[in-house]
């Protein structure tokens, strides 16, 4: 199936983003001919995604680190802004580590000998409210090992400072209080100093940190003989003219041919975070330059790396046929699951319970929602629903999340035969409110379908026998405080006791959209 969105152009040059999806926060890590990729996931789990490449350009997710988020019971309910911020991923002594910042609970560790795993449980490395963006490096000409962190104003009251450890070569503590390596309070004009990045390099200690805020900042650089400073700093990539706002944090890597480049997010609203890949140089006082002297590139040769293996452009599976009743890596639940959310069977298809709820008016507040990220600016998905058993109140549905949402699906009305319900909430909204009028839905299924446009502006649809038919308004996306807007599939059912039914999904698909013809030009 081809993805929706694909940024190997075929002729040896590639477009950004990279990854024009929420991979928020990214960081790299090459190993051998290999590149790995980490970014956050917040509140959801599975968390810490692990995406693998062998040119920089064509990535696939092949798991994640983190099965649960802890503490767990914190994460037994959607919190959609907090868990894993800004993880960095770092290769040493043959295993992979990630580190990251739980803005509520402290700096947190794993690591593994493969990407694959096993990967050991979360190790609190340090305790404390706010501290985020954790990047550890292992000096290898010293044998010391460092971190430095930032700061959320939001739970410590500081920001704008970089603060730095030395850290045991175990990564499993701290060994001194802590020192500031960068008060960016001090620096004319800068402000919202995080995101660090901690690398070695010709005898200097590299920083590279964004400020200037997620929509609006650039990118810096730092660098100093010591590793508690003083620093140096200049800025080394910004807008510009180009329409990359931000741009906002990431990490260097280096190939084997010895070309470097940088890989970074732009915040692009209900779409969330997408990844560029650009290039970067020295220049002649040791300085990166990164992108076009200092902007970003929309369109560039690929690195000169090992084409993809079968030499296809590819991008993160977003399509699944839940094969013997799986479902793929790409889907994620809203707060840690708990048994019993999906049921076993021979076939493909993925069968969800109808989980009874008090709050089934609001996606937002339901831990098993099984999400997804939106793969591209402008796409299609489609799936086919099928509501068995009468509960009255049970259904299920295809919805597109984030601080408003809207869904389309069946539901069982009470003399338990099902329709076809579309409901939508804005945003700060209790509860969810029709979008559309109730149909039939004979044999209780339905194909559902969303077509998404420019601007995250999505048109629903559905089929119950007679042919796709628009249904509502069209329902612009929005995201989460730090989230993009996210597809989702959901059963539910009122309160009560005993089973409520299940709901089975089949053939989800994304596709980009199809070419609409040209309209006639109007005689002059």
């Amino acid at each position: 199936m081809n993805p929706p969105w694909t940024a190997d152009l075929g002729d040896g040059t590639y477009r950004n983003p990279v990854l024009n999806a929420d991979w928020s926060d990214p960081d790299v890590v090459r190993v051998g001919d290999d590149y790995y990729l980490t970014a956050s996931s917040f509140g959801r789990a599975p968390g810490l995604p692990l995406l693998h490449s062998r040119d920089l350009v064509n990535w696939t997710l092949v798991g994640h680190a983190l099965e649960r988020l802890e503490p767990a019971a914190d994460f037994a309910v959607p919190r959609h802004d907090c868990g894993v911020w800004a993880p960095s991923l770092r290769h040493h002594d043959g295993r992979f580590w990630i580190f990251w910042g739980d803005p509520d609970h402290g700096i947190q560790q794993v690591n593994a000998p493969d990407v694959r795993g096993p990967w050991t449980a979360p190790h609190l490395v340090k305790a404390g409210k706010g501290l985020i963006d954790a990047c550890p490096l292992w000096d290898e000409e010293t044998g010391e090992a460092y971190l430095v962190h930032a700061w959320a104003k939001s739970r410590s009251g500081i920001k704008n400072r970089l603060t730095g450890h030395r850290m045991s070569p175990d990564g499993r503590e701290l060994l001194d209080e802590g020192k500031t390596l960068v008060d960016a309070d001090t620096i004319p004009g800068w402000f919202t100093l995080e995101g660090p990045k901690l690398y070695r390099r010709d005898g200097h200690f590299w920083i590279f940190a964004p400020a200037g805020g997620v929509e609006t900042g650039w990118q810096g650089a730092f660098r100093s003989r010591d590793f508690f400073g003083p620093y140096d700093e200049r800025v080394v990539l910004a807008q510009g003219d180009t329409d990359v706002n931000g741009p906002h944090q990431g990490g260097w890597v280096s190939t084997p041919q010895g070309e470097d480049w940088f890989l970074h997010f732009q915040a692009r609203g209900p779409y969330g975070r997408v990844v560029h890949l650009q290039p970067m140089r020295w220049d002649a006082d040791g300085w990166p330059v990164i992108g076009d002297d200092g902007v970003p590139v929309a369109v560039h040769r690929k690195p000169r790396t090992p084409a993809p293996p079968d030499g296809v452009p590819g991008a993160p599976a977003s399509s699944d046929d839940f094969p013997g009743g799986r479902f793929g890596r790409q889907w994620q639940w809203t707060a840690n699951p708990r048994p019993g959310l999906t049921v076993a069977h021979a076939g493909d298809g993925l069968r969800l319970a109808c989980v009874r709820t008090a709050h089934a008016d609001d996606l937002r507040t339901l831990p098993h929602v099984l999400v997804q990220r939106l793969p591209a600016e402008t796409f299609t998905v489609e799936t086919e629903l099928t509501l068995d058993g009468g509960e009255p109140g049970a259904k299920a549905g295809l919805a597109v999340l984030g601080d408003a949402f809207s869904w389309i699906g069946l539901e069982n009305a009470a003399d338990g035969t099902a329709r076809l319900v579309h409901r939508y909430a804005e945003t700060g909204a209790p509860r969810e409110r029709d979008a559309a009028h109730d149909r039939p839905a004979p044999g209780r299924r339905a194909r559902l379908r969303v077509e998404v446009s420019a601007g995250a502006r999505c048109r629903f649809l559905a089929d119950t026998g007679d042919g796709f038919r628009p249904s509502g308004q069209v329902f612009a996306a929005t995201p989460w405080r730090w989230v993009g807007a996210l597809l989702g599939l959901f059963a539910t059912a009122p309160e009560g006791t005993g089973p409520a039914g299940t709901a089975t999904f089949t053939a989800f698909r994304t596709a980009a959209p199809p070419e609409r013809p040209a309209r006639a030009a109007r005689p002059a």
